[in-house]
Parts: structure tokens; sequence; C-alpha cells
């Protein structure tokens, strides 16, 4: 059996590909929320990308091409779903949710609470921008928009982020005042 074009093609294009899964999976979980379901898109992700694989360009961004998909199947999905439990303040989520034991957790979780109060454009900027390491150009790509609507997306994200999160300067980072003091007092009895 010879080879054809797209045979040679095909070990390249995988390797790639599976080069972007954690890029990709951590994308996915940030648009879905959850993992169960992260896995599932970028399983969908993965099989249309490979059988659309003789429509890539090898040599051109592999990453953003993959996100592109996987952003698209995301809305397709969401536009399919038509009944889904409405959670805007938060309440359903708070009852299935245990506090976390560590400051670090804590931090994560308002970042997480007030990443999902941003509009999905903003959020998906930021994410893509920030949390992917994507240019804007390729971010913009993604998103099929302007690289200067891309920009301000994120800016305002960013901006939306530091009022949601009561954030006006670096000593708003860490431990507040009262857990800071019992921390030195602690540490200061032991040392004795």
């Amino acid at each position: 059996m010879s080879k054809g074009a797209g045979d040679e093609q095909a070990p390249s294009f995988k390797r790639e590909m599976l080069a972007t899964l954690p890029s990709l999976r951590a994308f996915a979980v940030s648009l879905t929320g959850k993992h169960d379901k992260a896995d599932d898109l970028v399983q969908d992700t993965v099989m249309k990308a490979w059988a659309k694989q003789s429509s890539f360009e090898m040599g051109t961004n592999i990453k953003a091409w993959l996100f592109t998909i996987l952003r698209n199947e995301f809305y397709s999905q969401m536009r399919k779903r038509g009944r889904e439990v409405q959670d805007s303040d938060g309440a359903f989520t708070e009852r299935l949710s245990v506090h976390p034991a560590q400051y670090g957790s804590m931090d994560m979780q308002d970042f997480k609470n007030a990443l999902s109060k941003l509009p999905d454009d903003q959020r998906e900027a930021i994410i893509l921008i920030g949390a992917s390491g994507f240019s804007y150009e390729d971010a913009a790509a993604i998103c099929e928009c302007a690289v200067g609507t891309m920009k301000s997306r994120v800016s305002r994200a960013r901006i939306r982020l530091q009022e949601i999160l009561q954030v006006a300067g670096q000593a708003d980072y860490g431990p507040d005042a009262v857990s800071t003091q019992v921390t030195t007092t602690t540490l200061s009895l032991g040392n004795r």
C-alpha cells in the first residue's frame, strides 16, 4: 500500500496535537467549570480535529486551531443544551462546595468566583491571554475578532476582576492583617 501526502502528515500532526492536550484541557475546564465535562469536550475536539486534519496546514499554529475548534464545540453544546440549572447568585454552588483549608485555596476559589462573574467574552479573553499564554493576535484569531477588541476585552476583564476581588494594590495580596498577626504570633511563640 502506498503512502499518500496525508499519511506522512499524520505522525507529525498527531505529535503536535498530543503536545497541546494539557493546554486544551485547562481551557476546557475554564469554560465548563467541571473536569468531567472538560474531558468530554477535549475528546470531542480531538475527534473533530482528527477528522478534519486534512484542512490543517502544517507549519501553522496548531494550538490556535485546536483552541478554536474547542471553543466552537463548547458554544455549540451550550446552544444545544436548552435546560441548565441557573445559579447566578451561587447558592447552588455554595451548598455543594467545601470551604478550603488553606489561604491559597480560598484565594483561588475567590478568583474562580470572580472569573465566573465576568461576561463570557471577557472571561474567554483573559483566559486565553493570561492563563493559556496566547498572544493577542492568536487569541483574536481564535475568538474571530480584531486584535484591538481582544486587548480591550482583556483590559476590561482585569479592571473588573480587581473590582470584584476588591484589589487596590499589592498589599491586598496574601493573608489579611488578622491572619498575619496570628501567624506571626504563632511563629514568634514557637521560636522561644
